[in-house]
């Protein structure tokens, strides 16, 4: 029974994986596959993909025409069912009152979590991303390379299917031939942009997003991704061809029926639970790692939602893949004689160093994009280009000013009408309302052009989170609090990315909507806005400086490993997704070699 309560969970598995999203979906993946009885433990609710997937509605049939609410933050149609920046009942506290120091805490408490909305963009962090010390001096190097963790970028590829293409540039790796998908065409905006940005030598090139555009070879990537492992490379060719490909009409961040799309209830859990190896107990709120006399993990304390009763479950390993924040504050919250600190906080590390993605917007009109002939621009639900970071060598001379780089996300085209289609067209016509209003709508529909950077944060000890002192929530756990502050690295990175977005506009011939905005202080985003929180356990290789070893294993409990974005010991400019999974599935083999020598 995959699917289970309370009352029918085995007595012992033989490892715990706390939660469902990118990180306990891969880790639980590769575990079952390989014949690891494996129990899954997800804060939220069960969710259907195909039930729950609303693929052709249009925003003029919902409510406030699909705009956001405090309840669905990415409007109405967004696959997150229960959860954003605020959770009924499960508070989180800043301990400044400076708003320049808030940061914003996004949870998804459903099956999956967040990747079931994410925007699918797939980056493998380069060379110097794994090195970032060695090179300009500032913050950490990882305990490992990027040729270690090369080919297990390829096995996530592969498994869950990235288009994009092979580019030859600086710290944006290549992926081996035959393991990305062919990338959609670029649109009419897209195309424009990347005409008018190359004289400012300002790459634009096809990005690389977790989206199917066209089926999975079943026939020889299961023998690739399970060498000798005939039950899994099956179940996995079985799998593979449940999923279709993208038909080009739906936005992804609503989640996708057809399997297009890389979530985890669409990719991973299927057929980890094919294996019969995997059990899932949704509405399982994790607060609490126990140990046993010997020191090691023995299991995971957990509220059931259902009855608000606490309850235990026992296994040989635990892993903690709840996201970074939430990993911290279980750990922080597993205080025993042996570590009052906190369990595995031996470092004092547990919650420091947290880190999200520098971002900063900003927008204009391109005269040359009106009245274009009606065609479809839906494409693959997202941008299918971007700009990788191409100011390495200005930079490690030290001409910028600020250490390390961003990349350019870039959205151009006619959407999906919304509730601001024909809104605020004032700073464009002057203001006009009834046939002229109309006319207007239909003219500019189309023409606007979206930038957005999302950059490097370093590392500081300003920047963490701790258990808060008196704050619980509605099961009574201690909530965290949280300590924010952006260094002049950041801050003067998000001036130039709207110096360089004011630039392409303009060069395009357009105008550009209130900015660019040249104070970096008030150009970046909140702490967390981006979602790209990674940190606050972090990797090293020595105990007295790092949480996590290289193998994402605790120094202080051996059996006790973390596999979401906590051990992260920086946060390249490329989206952590694609690496979370990578060093998940690398972790899980570590722990299944481990298990086969009985070392665990």
């Amino acid at each position: 029974m995959p699917y289970i309560t309370v009352k029918t969970k085995k007595r012992a598995y033989d490892v715990i994986v706390v939660g469902s999203g990118a990180a306990g979906g891969q880790t639980a993946y590769t575990l079952a596959m390989e014949g690891v009885k494996v129990l899954m433990l997800e804060a939220g609710r069960n969710y259907d993909i195909v039930k729950e997937t609303p693929m052709f509605q249009t925003n003029a049939d919902a409510p406030l025409r699909g705009a956001g609410t405090p309840d669905k933050p990415f409007g109405f149609h967004d696959a997150t069912i229960d959860g954003g920046w605020q959770v009924p009942g499960e508070p989180y506290t800043q301990a400044s009152t400076d708003p320049t120091q808030r940061f914003d805490w996004w949870r998804a408490r459903m099956l999956g979590g967040r990747t079931n909305h994410w925007g699918r963009i797939s980056l493998r962090n380069g060379p110097y991303d794994f090195k970032p010390k060695t090179r300009d001096g500032l913050g950490f190097d990882w305990p490992v390379t990027y040729e270690e963790i090369a080919p297990y970028y390829d096995k996530v590829e592969m498994l869950v299917g990235v288009y994009g293409s092979n580019e030859g540039l600086e710290n944006t790796p290549d992926s081996p031939e035959g393991v990305l998908l062919p990338p959609p065409a670029a649109r009419v905006g897209e195309r424009l942009i990347k005409q008018k940005a190359a004289p400012l030598g300002v790459p634009v090139v096809p990005i690389h997003r977790a989206v199917l555009t066209k089926k999975l070879d079943h026939q020889t990537l299961p023998a690739k991704l399970h060498p000798g492992n005939k039950r899994a490379q099956a179940i996995l060719a079985k799998d593979m061809q449940r999923r279709a490909a993208c038909f080009w009409a739906t936005p992804c961040g609503r989640g996708c029926s057809i399997r297009a799309t890389y979530q985890s209830p669409a990719v991973h859990l299927p057929p980890a639970l094919d294996t019969g190896n995997l059990d899932i107990l949704c509405d399982a709120m994790a607060y609490e790692v126990v140990l046993d006399k010997a020191g090691k993990a023995s299991g995971v304390r957990f509220i059931d939602k259902s009855t608000g009763k606490q309850e235990e479950v026992l296994g040989r390993v635990v892993v903690l893949a709840a996201s970074a924040a939430e990993s911290a504050r279980i750990l922080l919250n597993s205080r025993s004689t042996a570590f009052p600190n906190g369990l595995a906080n031996s470092s004092g590390l547990v919650g420091r160093y947290l880190m999200d993605t520098v971002g900063s917007d900003l927008w204009g009109h391109v005269p040359a994009l009106e009245n274009l002939p009606p065609h479809n621009e839906d494409g693959a639900g997202g941008g299918h280009v971007y700009s990788p970071w191409w100011l390495y060598k200005e930079q490690l001379r030290g001409e910028l000013g600020f250490a390390r780089g961003y990349h350019i996300e870039i959205s151009t085209g006619k959407r999906m009408p919304g509730l601001g289609t024909g809104a605020g067209l004032q700073w464009l016509n002057g203001g006009n309302y009834g046939k002229a209003f109309k006319q207007d709508v239909r003219r500019y529909y189309g023409s606007y052009v979206y930038f957005s950077g999302r950059g490097e944060m370093i590392p500081n000890e300003k920047s963490f989170c701790e258990i808060d002192p008196t704050v619980k929530d509605r099961y009574g756990i201690p909530v965290l609090r949280f300590h924010w502050q952006w260094s002049e690295h950041e801050t003067r990175q998000a001036a130039h990315m709207q110096k360089t977005f004011a630039q392409i506009i303009e060069a395009m011939g357009g105008k550009v909507r209130n900015g660019p905005q040249l104070d970096g202080a008030r150009a970046i985003a909140s702490g967390g806005s981006i979602i790209h929180e990674v940190g606050g356990a972090i990797m090293g290789a020595e105990a007295n400086k790092s949480v996590t070893n290289r193998w994402c294993q605790t120094w202080d409990v051996g059996n006790l490993f973390i596999t979401d974005g906590a051990p992260f010991a920086s946060n390249a400019d490329k989206n952590p997704t694609l690496t979370i999974m990578a060093l998940a599935w690398r972790t899980a083999d570590h722990i299944v070699d481990r298990l086969r020598k009985k070392e665990l």
